[in-house]
C-alpha cells in the first residue's frame, strides 16, 4: 500500500503530466562539441541514476546516433506523421541512455495541421512522465522550428568555447533568447578550454555582460578542458566517459553534473515546469492559428 506522499506523487504525475525536466543545450555557432557534450551528459547523468532521453533536433545535420555508432531507422517526424508510434521512434544507446532523432521536414510548429500538433504534446507529455530528463540537442544557431520550441523550454545549457567567435555567439543567442522570455534560466560551460583559467575567464566574461547589458544573471556550471581522449572517442564511436572513464575530461564532466544536480530547486518550481512546458507549447501553436 503507497504511504501518503508516494499518492501525491503519483496524483501530481496524472494532473500534470509528469515531473520530468526539458532542458534544451545550446550554442551559438557549430564546432564547439555541443552534441558530443549532450550524448556524454546524459549519459553521466545516467550514472546519477537518472533516466534520460535525448531529441536530436540538429534537423539534417543530427549526430547523435554517429555518436554512438547507432543507426535510427525512424525519427520525430515519422511520428508525428502517424506513420510510427512513439515506442518505435525512442531507441535505446548501448550505454543507458535513450534519444530521439528530430529527422527532416519539421521547419515551424505554426506551420503544422493540430494533429500533428496534439501528437506533439502527446509524446511530450508521456516523456515527461517516463523520464527525469529530456535533453534538447537543438543543433547550432537557430532555426523557426528550434527557435519555436526553444521558447517553451524554462532551463537553456548554453555550451561555448574560448574563441571570440564562439564567445559572441553565445552571447548573441542568449540575449536573443533572453529578448523573447527573460524568465529563462541559463547554465554556462566552457568547453575545449586549454586552461582552467581559460575556461574560468571566458564564463567570467559572459556572466558579466549578460549582467551588465540585459541585467540577466546566469549560472556558471564549470569547464571541460581539451583533451585528446574525445577525439579517441569519436573515431571509435563510444562516449568519453565510457572509453575513458579517468580521463580529465571525464572527471571534470562528473564534477559538473554533480554541480548541475545540487542546484538549488523550490518545491513549486518542480510542482509547475512540466506543466509551464506544455502549456507554453500549446500557446505557441495557438498564437499561430489566430
Amino acid at each position: 500500500m503507497r504511504d501518503q506522499a508516494e499518492s501525491l506523487r503519483m496524483k501530481l504525475l496524472e494532473e500534470q503530466g509528469g515531473l520530468g525536466k526539458a532542458i534544451a543545450i545550446v550554442s551559438g555557432k557549430g564546432g564547439v562539441g555541443k552534441s558530443n557534450f549532450c550524448m556524454n551528459f546524459a549519459l553521466q547523468l545516467t550514472k546519477q541514476d537518472k533516466k534520460v532521453v535525448i531529441l536530436d533536433m540538429d534537423i539534417g545535420m543530427g549526430n547523435i546516433h554517429i555518436l554512438i555508432g547507432e543507426s535510427a531507422t525512424y525519427n520525430l517526424g515519422d511520428y508525428l506523421s502517424g506513420e510510427q508510434p512513439l515506442q518505435n521512434v525512442i531507441f535505446e544507446a548501448p550505454y543507458g541512455m535513450d534519444y530521439i532523432s528530430g529527422g527532416s521536414g519539421m521547419t515551424s510548429v505554426l506551420q503544422w495541421d493540430e494533429s500533428m500538433f496534439s501528437r506533439l504534446i502527446e509524446a511530450f507529455d508521456e516523456l515527461l512522465k517516463n523520464y527525469d530528463y529530456i535533453l534538447f540537442d537543438m543543433g547550432a544557431g537557430a532555426t523557426n522550428w528550434s527557435l519555436d520550441l526553444l521558447m517553451s523550454i524554462d532551463d537553456v545549457i548554453v555550451i561555448t568555447t574560448a574563441e571570440p567567435t564562439a564567445i559572441t555567439d553565445a552571447y548573441s543567442m542568449m540575449k536573443y533568447i533572453h529578448l523573447k522570455d527573460s524568465s529563462k534560466s541559463y547554465y554556462l560551460i566552457c568547453n575545449r578550454a586549454l586552461s582552467k583559467q581559460e575556461g574560468e575567464e571566458t564564463t567570467a566574461r559572459l556572466k558579466l555582460a549578460m549582467t551588465r547589458f540585459l541585467e540577466k544573471d546566469i549560472q556558471i556550471l564549470g569547464t571541460l578542458p581539451e583533451d585528446l581522449a574525445v577525439r579517441q572517442a569519436v573515431r571509435e564511436q563510444v562516449p568519453f566517459v565510457i572509453s575513458h572513464p579517468n580521463a580529465p575530461v571525464t572527471k571534470a564532466l562528473r564534477l559538473l553534473v554533480l554541480r548541475f544536480l545540487e542546484q538549488p530547486v523550490e518545491e513549486q518550481q518542480i510542482r509547475q515546469q512540466p506543466t509551464t512546458f506544455l502549456s507554453k507549447l500549446r500557446s505557441i501553436f495557438s498564437k499561430g492559428r489566430d
